[in-house]
């Protein structure tokens, strides 16, 4: 019994085939359509700069030694696969645009737009847009390689006189104006009228070279450029961690280009012009399209149009332990407490934070920091605490990829304020998500953990599905604390018995309880794991899978997004299902059955080589029975979810699981519903 393997690579792009397909789906509200549209441009974009980024890497470094084959067919196959999904995200687009049309919201066009709302237009331009532009001039003064942003769109201007032709690019200042502009309209007319930025900036042209160029016409075309996101620190000694971060993010700005998109209508001329002004290469990808680039800004698709375009709003549920007490500690301290983001309300941590700042008996705060919201209240609770005279620490991850700009402004923030900022080990990316807070209770220093599978960003906790746990229980508060030590002074000996830690143990622990599953299996009692994670690429772990499963454990996986193992769809004791809907599934969940005693635990990590091996990650075991039965039951609905699962499988078809004769279960409405009666019900007598 063998399972089959894939790339990396290819299993993430099946990963956003599945989020197009969500932009497909007739079914979704057409605005929330629109946005699957965004995450899965935003999703392409960061692949470039990646994936295929260091594909490339790897060719351009075999090439004085003949190559690396594998390297240039995997790179064929992820360009043939990329066209594939550009033509059905231009499909998809198409269907969006029709489905809004049909609901009175209507995107135009330069062709659609009659006089009067051209006039408008350029009105809007010089009073709005105007004032945000400042053409890029090309000539051989310039290197146009180095200006260009990668996180950005461009229109290609071409000044034509006489026959010649002069070029300028033109950014779109969406860092300043939406991309979305929505035309007044009459009442008598119901229909919602929106226009692209961009075109409003061609309506605008004349305005911006009358006056100082001599032109028979104007034309404008569409480009974006990826570039590598990948960064060479300098380990100077003498030159500071802050200082060399700063660097990386500028580098970003003059890294090797990955790939080129631009309007197909673009003459071959200007084409030509730009491959040769940005140091295109051959096994760079040169992607025509439509008119239009950059659409992750439709993940911000403005909540225009009637009610039916989008989702009905899921209210977040407070949790009753917590809020019918004024002090959270002592609910924490009665019972351990479960919340499941985005059911529950993100702000009930806060909320603790904010009573430890002020809670003249709490003496220390620590926390780890890794992605956070852009208004973050998190810092401004870290900060009030210290200005309490609290000792307040923080780990802040500088490295986290894209954050780091930000990263590096919170650490000046924090620091100024008097919170004691570390950055964490050398070589080790600190990607596990703890607080720990020390308070004196009747003499004596107790502390108490919250330990998450998401990050402190009260920003995505509205959308991405996490578990948190509040406890007290001094077998595991006394392991989170002993990690920040590990973090300290990663050289001592550590040994972890109730909390699993990257890269000391968890990997082992997660073998260990698949061995005793098998194990089970010889004393005649029914094996099973179930476990939901982000990404499945790890050939051990795989190799481990397989080998349970063949001795007859039933081994189910709730994988988001990259799986390289894949089995056939009616394979006996494996099933693998992605769920993608309207939250982001990113809980990291762990069920080992263990003859109907279950071991149940939460964790940091996926199921990846970084995340075991080249990461601090942290898992703990859940006790109370009570949030393992939640925990299972909820990992039981996405299982059987009949609506939003696709099966992940050998052929990559991203089909639905066949519902046959169940009732539809759309699992996220579920799960809402789910933490409503346990919220808000009263427990039977």
């Amino acid at each position: 019994m063998a399972g089959e393997t894939i790339s990396k690579e290819m299993s993430w792009l099946s990963f956003n085939h599945r989020v197009l397909l969500e932009a497909m789906d007739e079914s979704n509200p057409a605005i929330e359509r629109a946005r699957f549209l965004g995450i899965f441009s935003n999703n392409l974009d960061e692949f470039y700069r990646v994936r295929v980024a260091g594909i490339r890497r790897r060719i351009l470094l075999h090439q004085e030694v003949g190559g690396d084959p594998e390297a240039t067919e995997l790179l064929s196959k992820i360009q043939i696969r990329t066209l594939g999904l550009n033509n059905d995200f231009e499909n998809a687009f198409n269907s969006v645009r029709k489905a809004l049309s049909k609901n009175s919201v209507l995107i135009e066009n330069l062709e659609s737009l009659n006089k009067w709302q051209i006039s408008w237009l350029n009105n809007y331009f010089r009073n709005n847009i105007q004032r945000y532009i400042c053409p890029l001039n090309v000539s051989p003064s310039i290197n146009l390689s180095s200006q260009i942003a990668d996180d950005a769109t461009y229109l290609v201007v071409e000044i034509e006189k006489q026959g010649t032709h002069r070029y300028a690019l033109i950014r779109i200042p969406t860092s300043h104006h939406s991309r979305f502009i929505v035309l007044p309209h009459l009442r008598t007319i119901k229909n919602i009228s929106l226009v692209f930025l961009d075109d409003v900036i061609r309506i605008g042209l004349k305005d911006l070279y009358e006056g100082f160029f001599d032109f028979d016409h104007l034309n404008a075309w569409a480009m974006k450029l990826t570039r590598d996101a990948e960064y060479n620190l300098n380990q100077e000694i003498d030159e500071s961690l802050f200082d060399r971060l700063s660097s990386i993010v500028k580098q970003r700005l003059t890294a090797e280009p990955t790939r080129l998109v631009h309007d197909r209508t673009m003459p071959v001329r200007v084409l030509e012009m730009l491959k040769t002004e940005l140091s295109i290469t051959k096994i760079d990808a040169v992607v025509g399209g439509g008119p239009y680039h950059n659409m992750k800004d439709f993940m911000g698709f403005p909540a225009i149009g009637g009610s039916s375009l989008r989702y009905k709003k899921l209210v977040p549920f407070s949790s009753q332990r917590l809020e019918n007490t004024k002090n959270y500690f002592s609910a924490i301290r009665e019972k351990d407490i479960l919340l499941h983001y985005p059911y529950h309300d993100f702000y009930q941590f806060i909320e603790w934070l904010r009573q430890s700042a002020a809670d003249p008996r709490v003496l220390s705060i620590r926390i780890t920091l890794y992605r956070l919201a852009k208004s973050s209240l998190i810092i401004k609770t870290l900060r009030d605490a210290a200005a309490n005279g609290k000792e307040v620490s923080a780990v802040l991850e500088l490295t986290a990829r894209f954050d780091e700009k930000a990263n590096i402004k919170w650490a000046k923030v924090l620091t100024d304020s008097g919170v004691r900022v570390k950055f964490g080990i050398s070589n080790l990316k600190i990607h596990a998500k703890l607080c720990v807070i020390n308070r004196i209770e009747n003499n004596k220093r107790v502390q108490y953990a919250y330990i998450s599978t998401g990050n402190f960003n009260e920003k995505t906790a509205q959308i991405y599905t996490d578990f948190a746990l509040f406890t007290s229980r001094n077998s595991v508060t006394k392991e989170v604390a002993e990690v920040f030590a590990f973090i300290d002074a990663p050289y001592r000996n550590f040994h972890f018995k109730q909390v699993w830690v990257s890269p000391l143990n968890q990997r082992e622990e997660i073998f260990k309880h698949f061995d005793r599953e098998i194990l089970n299996l010889t004393n005649s009692i029914r094996g099973r794991v179930l476990i939901k994670v982000n990404n499945l690429v790890d050939p051990k772990l795989e190799e481990k899978i397989l080998y349970a499963a063949a001795q007859g454990v039933q081994v189910d996986l709730i994988i988001r997004g990259m799986c390289t193992l894949t089995v056939k769809e009616d394979h006996k004791n494996i099933r693998i299902v992605s769920v993608i809907d309207r939250n982001l599934e990113h809980a990291r969940v762990f069920i080992f059955f263990n003859n109907n005693n279950p071991k149940v635990f939460l964790s940091s990590a996926d199921l990846m080589q970084r995340n075991l091996d080249q990461r601090v990650e942290v898992g703990i075991p859940i006790f109370d029975e009570d949030h393992k039965r939640t925990i299972i039951d909820l990992m039981e609905l996405q299982l059987n979810d009949t609506v939003k699962a696709r099966m992940i499988c050998g052929s990559q078809s991203n089909s639905y699981v066949k519902r046959g004769r169940r009732k539809k279960l759309r699992s996220q409405i579920m799960t809402h519903r789910y933490i409503e009666k346990i919220e808000y019900e009263p427990a039977p007598k």
